[in-house]
C-alpha cells in the first residue's frame, strides 16, 4: 500500500479531513522561504489535533539549527524534513528521524546525490531543482529512478488525481507526497482535491484505472 503525505497544512481543519480521508502523514513548513509557512503556535494546534496513526512532519530549507530545535520544543514532530544543502551530519544532529528532499528537476544529474544521507529514515525525490523551494508543482521523470536503493522513496514533485496512478506504477514508491494538487491557494487545501488525489492513490494500489 502507498503511503500518502499531504504537505503544507496551514489549517487544523485540512489536516483533520487529510486523515478522514486516510493520510498517514501531514507536513508543516516552517521555513521562511515558503508561501506555505505555519506560526509555531498553528502548527502545535494542528499537532495535538491528529489522531493517533497520523505523523506530522516538520520541513525545513537551510534554516537555522536554533529554529529546528524550537519547532521541536513546540510542536514535537515525528519527522523532521530538510528540503536545502544540509548535510546528512548536519539533519541528523537532531536525534530524529528525518526524510531528505533530492532535487530531481536536473534529471540523471540529481542521482549522485541519492547516496548521500545515509542516515536518512527515506529520500523525497521533488521535481524542482537545487536550491529552489518544494511545492512548486513540477514533476520530473519518474523513469529516472533507479531501482533497489537501500531507503524508501517517497515521490513529490507536480502530483495530482490525474497523474498520481501513473507515478504510483512507473516508480512505486514506498509513499507519495502532494501539496500545490490538492490546494485552493498555497497552504489552502481543497476537499474535492485531497478526496480525488487519496482515491486515486488507493485506485493505483488495487490495479485499476
Amino acid at each position: 500500500m502507498t503511503r500518502i503525505k499531504c504537505c503544507g497544512m496551514t489549517r487544523t481543519e485540512d489536516a483533520l479531513l487529510a486523515a478522514r480521508l486516510g493520510a498517514d502523514a501531514i507536513g508543516l513548513v516552517f521555513t521562511a522561504r515558503s508561501k506555505r509557512r505555519v506560526a509555531l503556535e498553528q502548527a502545535r494546534a494542528i499537532r495535538q489535533a491528529l489522531p493517533p496513526f497520523v505523523d506530522a512532519v516538520a520541513l525545513f530549507m537551510d534554516d537555522e539549527a536554533a529554529l529546528v530545535e524550537e519547532v521541536i520544543a513546540t510542536v514535537q514532530p515525528d519527522l523532521l524534513q530538510f528540503h536545502g544543502g544540509e548535510a546528512d551530519d548536519w539533519c541528523a544532529q537532531f536525534r530524529r528521524p528525518y526524510l531528505k528532499a533530492i532535487a530531481m528537476g536536473e534529471g540523471a544529474a540529481a542521482l549522485p546525490r541519492l547516496h548521500d544521507y545515509p542516515r536518512a529514515a527515506a529520500l523525497l525525490l521533488d521535481g524542482h531543482v537545487a536550491g529552489e523551494a518544494g511545492g512548486s508543482g513540477k514533476a520530473f521523470d519518474w523513469s529516472l529512478l533507479p531501482r533497489g536503493l537501500a531507503q524508501p522513496v517517497i515521490l513529490a514533485g507536480g502530483l495530482h488525481a490525474g497523474n498520481v496512478g501513473a507515478a504510483i506504477r512507473a516508480a512505486r514508491p514506498w509513499a507519495v507526497d502532494v501539496a500545490s494538487g490538492v490546494e485552493s491557494a498555497p497552504g489552502i487545501k481543497d476537499a474535492g482535491k485531497l478526496h480525488d488525489f487519496i482515491a486515486a492513490v488507493r485506485a493505483a494500489d488495487e490495479g485499476e484505472g
